[in-house]
């Protein structure tokens, strides 16, 4: 990297620096409009910060340069009480009440028999009270392990930090182990939505994030068992990472589906006694969100009800044509030929697709995407990683169905499907053979 773009780069490091202390105050003035501001300077400097690394080497000072300022952004914001969503508190009480022996697959906060486990401090924050959880064992077993050290939002804060670093350094080895640039990194270390949702609000998708980088890393490593255990802990972490399955399977391999399925049933034993509740709230959240048989929640079955072609499609029937596009494309990339081929692509593929099939009301959902912009140059990842905080500004319009939310969802998904095409352009352009270099003969 040369000396402009390494000077260019820790220019982009102080604004960021400046632009999150700038966050932290209007979130303790709760100016949710000037947040967002100061978050969407941060992303127009983040763009230019990816540019640079984009375009320029890294060394080992760069990257450790990088890692370094996202891990001191992140210690004010980690150490700040959480202000874009409440869900931390669930998790503490989850943990809370796993420690006294009960199955959060069983009793809502409201259930009589948790009366003495009420407390004036977290109890009162819970939303859906009336609802048991709807995290899987995994996100359970570390809101018990943490409550364990501490029943604060705090504590829970500060892990979720210290997981967001974890990943850090393990998509330093995968880099590494592709040989590709250590400093792309940056495209994940400074981008402004793990800051403020994993440090800022504790998200527990860095978990999901942090097992998911084990499992590809693991499977580069040929180590399709192993692969297997972490794609299951992440799936067990968030539901949707099964969906990768494809990317990371060999085909004949049996070791890594077979160590999936089997994590998967140990996850759940100890939570046995829910019976057929043991998904939790999943099926009433599908349903609140707008997820189910009305369909309200989807943004392209939304769009496609204000053109008189499709105005009489079933919610059903387009979450059967979403599966078959999944299917199809998750069989195509399970049975592609070359095997040795990085597997990030595809899976960024299977990913987005399903996001926006899906259409989640929260950013934190589409946090797991920055993962594949590392290893992948894609403008739209970055659009969509970025513009899902407009989602904010839809905040009290999420659960009804309304021009303003479809508004913002067009301006997040509308830009993504416009670079989607680029990068697929761009990606077959690089792909072609340069007609300055002759083709190599084949052998025979």
């Amino acid at each position: 990297m040369s000396a402009r773009s390494t000077a260019g780069l820790f220019a982009c490091g102080a604004g960021l620096a400046a632009l999150t202390i700038a966050g932290l105050s209007f979130q303790r003035g709760n100016h949710l409009d000037r947040f967002l501001v100061a978050v969407a300077a941060q992303s127009v400097i983040y763009a230019i910060a990816v540019w640079l690394t984009w375009h320029g080497g890294s060394s080992r000072r760069i990257t450790l340069a990088i890692v370094s300022l996202a891990i001191v952004i992140r210690i004010p914001v980690a150490f700040a009480p959480p202000y874009l969503s409440t869900d931390i508190h669930r998790y503490v009480w989850d943990g809370h009440i796993e420690a006294a022996g009960f199955n959060p697959y069983r009793y809502a906060p409201t259930d009589p028999r948790l009366a003495a486990l009420r407390d004036p401090r977290i109890y009162p924050l819970i939303a859906s009270k009336d609802a048991p959880t709807i995290y899987p064992p995994v996100a359970e077993a570390i809101f018990l392990a943490v409550t364990r050290v501490s029943e604060s939002a705090a504590a829970l804060k500060v892990a979720m930090a210290i997981c967001d670093v974890i990943a850090f350094f393990l998509l330093v080895r995968l880099l590494a182990l592709e040989g590709m640039p250590t400093g792309r990194v940056l495209v994940y270390a400074w981008h402004p939505l793990p800051l403020w949702e994993f440090a800022g609000s504790g998200h527990i998708d860095v978990v999901l994030i942090v097992c998911l980088l084990a499992a590809f890393y693991s499977a580069r490593k040929r180590r399709t068992g192993l692969s297997g255990l972490f794609l299951a802990a992440a799936t067990l972490t968030k539901f949707y990472p099964a969906l990768l399955a494809p990317a990371l399977y060999r085909r004949w391999g049996w070791r890594m589906p077979a160590t999936f399925a089997a994590a998967i049933v140990v996850g759940y034993l100890p939570f046995v006694s829910a019976g057929p509740q043991v998904l939790g709230f999943l099926p009433g959240y599908a349903h609140q969100e707008g997820f189910d048989a009305a369909g309200t929640g989807f943004y392209l079955l939304d769009l496609l009800h204000h053109m008189p072609a499709f105005a009489s499609l079933s919610a059903r029937g387009y979450a059967a044509g979403a599966l078959a596009v999944l299917a199809v494309l998750g069989l195509a990339v399970a049975l592609r030929p070359d095997r040795d081929r990085p597997p990030y692509a595809a899976a960024a593929a299977l990913a987005a697709l399903f996001m926006v099939a899906v259409s989640p009301h929260y950013p934190w959902y589409f946090s797991w995407l920055i993962v594949f912009a590392c290893c992948v140059r894609s403008f739209a990842l970055l659009w969509l990683t970025n513009a899902c905080l407009l989602l904010y500004l839809a905040t009290g319009y999420i659960f009804v169905p309304s021009f303003r939310l479809l508004a913002i969802e067009s301006l997040i998904y509308g830009p993504f499907a416009g670079l989607a095409l680029v990068d697929l352009w761009s990606g077959r352009r690089a792909a072609m053979p340069s007609p300055s270099r002759p083709r190599a003969k084949m052998s025979r």
